[in-house]
């Protein structure tokens, strides 16, 4: 409700197995609260389709966004909107977001270990000519101290933060969601 408050024009529900994870009952409970404004989103990995269909519905999302190798067969039979995220880890990644041309692109930073949340930034001065192509959302390390440079640098349709708003894994800090969004504005108000 903190972040609806704040006016933040999307919120993640994650469903993939993370500190983050939200339960069910939940996730549905805080989205019937929430302004019809907000675009509930559910974070998946490599979930099976009618899994996501069922807690979308179950829940009440508007989008689905997908952390991990799903195909682009696979997302054209998500029955919502489709985020898909693409992990940078060099310029050879961007490539893959020309397979999505009907899905929404989130950059992300490359990691082994997770598929995201890692809190890391990926150079994204490499992303400059891809943002040229489509739109991209930005993700990856983005905090209330960088967030500025980031659309400077990139100009994204939109950016996704995570552990960039938090004191610890899965819990958000209110004062660092507020700053963020103070940046993010800041940085809208001087372009």
């Amino acid at each position: 409700m903190a972040a609806a408050h704040l006016r933040m024009d999307a919120l993640g529900f994650i469903f993939a197995p993370s500190p983050r994870r939200v339960e069910l009952f939940v996730a549905r409970e805080i989205i019937g609260h929430l302004p019809e404004s907000v675009l509930k989103v559910g974070v998946f990995v490599n979930e099976d389709l009618a899994e996501v269909a069922r807690i979308a519905d179950y829940c009440g999302l508007d989008m689905i966004q997908l952390h991990g190798q799903e195909t682009p067969e696979y997302c054209l039979k998500v029955a919502l909107p489709v985020i898909k995220a693409i992990r940078v880890k060099d310029s050879e990644s961007l490539k893959e977001m020309e397979k999505y041309p009907f899905a929404s692109i989130l950059l992300d930073a490359w990691s082994a270990e997770q598929a995201g949340g890692t809190g890391k930034t990926f150079h994204w001065e490499m992303a400059v000519e891809a943002r040229k192509k489509m739109n991209i959302i930005l993700s990856g390390g983005l905090n209330p101290g960088n967030v500025r440079q980031a659309v400077r640098i990139l100009r994204p349709f939109g950016v996704d933060v995570c552990s960039g708003v938090e004191r610890s894994a899965g819990k958000k800090d209110l004062f660092k969601m507020a700053d963020f969004v103070k940046e993010v504005k800041k940085t809208d108000e001087s372009t």
